[in-house]
């Protein structure tokens, strides 16, 4: 038997994250490489949905089929990721009738369970909905943390041996006498952990096959090496509701429309979404009167959504392809399946395949079918697993244990800890400190951002995908400050301030389209807390050194007593 094979995975979002993870657990020799963090690109920017299939029960039955099987697979091998909700197909006086029907003969065909439930028996279930919906079709839908999903598949990659690098940016595909042999990627802060401040640089990867999982951005690496890759990016908005306003997947039950899906994800309502067309998957128009439209049209279903707080909004882009002599006009029309393009068969490019389309909650067989294509390259018979093996958190996962007297938590800290952490609890929670609540919205301890800490170094932006903190409803008003206060133990000043002014930016970016009502006043009161209290926006200690003792002496003093009568409370100068 020769060497092990050397993989080069290209995109750190859910495809790329199960890919390296089958591999790996078949025995190759793995690197993946983020431009950005995990989950930075489409995966990271999704209303959290674990489908179902129903929504493309109608017009791509395909992929409604895939959606159920892997919605099953993913309750057992991800359960610490995923909240069993339930989802509703709801239909308004003025929805058709004969669509509806539709639907429920497409679920059938599918193999998704599907039940007709009348209107008040929907309201029963959730009081919310309008008064007049007719009736509803109830689904096996689901909410799922694609976070937690993604790094717990990082995390099983590592354990099987892969190397995971993030922000580290593929600069160029190496080619050498007609075939791809590697990727050279420029490091943020070098291999390894990120630390802000540490300096970076080029490396050349060698492999013996690159994989493109890079998604909406599987053109850019194929134009490094001359390769056409008919990405399509399609933009959709999501705009994030401060509590739950519903307990179950709300979808609305007509053709095909925006503003139509209303997910309970964590302590948040995501309402979605929009489906625009865009050339360029980073730049693109994000427009207020989207958030508008979301919020009035799915008020429709949900009246309550029109006078609710919203606290932030996001878009995202979906990597749409179809086969270029498809050519459809509205990305509606596009399916949602997945293709694997081997470039050696395809353009006589050997050494690397794409693979593009596809959904989230079919990431898992996405990775198994590309996994069996390279194995298929180097001769290597090895099963695919990562049906059967339960990811890290997931192995033993009894929810909902009482934590509270074993590790001095309240109770929803307790109940929230173990949710996110699943079988993980007793190994993160177990501490021989005090384990104070550092993010009082989502419930994170200080244990849960000391392990995060771990496992992404200085950035605090992995470390709030990793545990939520700082994305519940003060959007890290109350615990920016906190978070970063972990990492002075191990981190000096600068490195520790480089990464909370990251995080405050990261945190205030989402918010800038949601900034009226009660939303406004609590940005305002975020803006208060770390640009005044905290001098967030013009510190002095980034600069040079402050003497603080002129503010104790008072104005024009340089040592020596002061004439108390001549001294304001504050330190200043009487009269100034």
């Amino acid at each position: 038997m020769g060497p092990t094979p050397h993989i080069a995975v290209i995109g750190g979002g859910s495809t790329g994250a199960g890919i390296a993870r089958d591999l790996a657990m078949r025995g190759l020799d793995v690197t993946l490489v983020e431009q950005g963090n995990l989950t930075h690109g489409t995966t990271g920017r999704m209303h959290g949905l674990l489908h179902s299939g129903g929504r493309y029960a109608v017009s791509d039955q395909a992929s409604a089929t895939e959606c159920i099987e892997e919605n099953r697979v993913l309750r057992d091998i991800a359960s610490h990721c995923v909240e069993m909700t339930g989802g509703l197909f709801v239909k308004r006086p003025e929805d058709s009738e004969e669509y509806f029907q539709q639907k429920l003969s497409g679920c059938e065909e599918c193999g998704i369970p599907a039940e007709v439930v009348s209107g008040e028996e929907a309201r029963a279930m959730e009081p919310h909905l309008a008064k007049d919906i007719d009736k509803a079709i109830s689904v096996p839908d689901g909410a799922i943390d694609p976070f937690r999903l993604v790094v717990a598949n990082a995390a099983s990659a590592q354990e099987h041996g892969a190397r995971i690098e993030t922000h580290s940016k593929v600069t160029d595909l190496l080619v050498e006498s007609g075939e791809v042999v590697g990727i050279e990627v420029e490091h943020d802060s070098g291999p390894g952990k990120r630390v802000h401040g540490t300096e970076g640089g080029t490396e050349q990867i060698r492999a013996d096959y690159v994989v493109n999982a890079t998604g909406a951005w599987a053109g850019r690496i194929g134009d490094m090496a001359g390769l056409d890759i008919e990405v399509r990016p399609s933009k959709g908005v999501m705009t994030i509701m401060n509590i739950r306003q519903v307990d179950t997947v709300i979808n609305r039950c007509r053709p095909k429309g925006d503003a139509d899906i209303v997910v309970p994800h964590e302590t948040t309502a995501i309402l979605g979404t929009t489906d625009e067309e865009v050339e360029d998957p980073e730049d693109y128009p994000e427009e207020g009167w989207e958030v508008d439209m979301m919020i009035d049209t799915l008020s429709e279903l949900i009246p309550m959504l029109e006078d609710a707080r919203t606290i932030r909004s996001f878009w995202g882009v979906r990597p749409l392809y179809e086969p270029p002599d498809v050519g459809s006009t509205d990305p509606t029309d596009i399916t949602r399946d997945f293709f694997l393009l081997d470039h050696d068969e395809r353009d006589d490019l050997p050494g690397m395949t794409s693979i593009v389309g596809g959904k989230f909650t079919t990431y898992r067989m996405m990775g198994e079918q590309i996994s069996d294509h390279v194995c298929g390259k180097f001769g290597i018979d090895a099963d695919c697993r990562t049906a059967d093996v339960p990811l890290p958190g997931s192995e033993d996962f009894s929810v909902l244990r009482d934590y509270m007297d074993e590790f001095g938590l309240r109770s929803p800290i307790g109940r929230r800890s173990v949710e996110r952490l699943g079988s993980r609890a007793d190994e993160v929670l177990t501490t021989d400190g005090p384990n104070p609540t550092v993010c009082e919205c989502e419930g994170v301890t200080r244990a849960e951002i000391h392990d995060a800490i771990e496992g992404s170094g200085s950035d605090l932006n992995a470390v709030r995908i990793r545990t939520r903190a700082s994305m519940g409803n003060c959007q890290g008003g109350f615990c920016c400050h906190r978070m970063a206060s972990e990492l002075h133990s191990e981190y000096d000043e600068p490195v520790v301030r480089e990464a909370w002014d990251e995080l405050l930016q990261e945190r205030w970016k989402g918010q800038r389209h949601a900034l009226w009502g009660e939303q406004l006043s609590q940005a305002a009161l975020n803006y208060a807390l770390h640009a005044t209290t905290q001098n967030r926006d013009q510190d002095p200690a980034d600069g040079d050194s402050v003497d603080f003792s002129a503010f104790d002496l008072g104005r024009g003093q340089t040592g020596g007593s002061v004439d108390s009568a001549d001294v304001a409370a504050d330190g200043g100068t009487d009269g100034y």
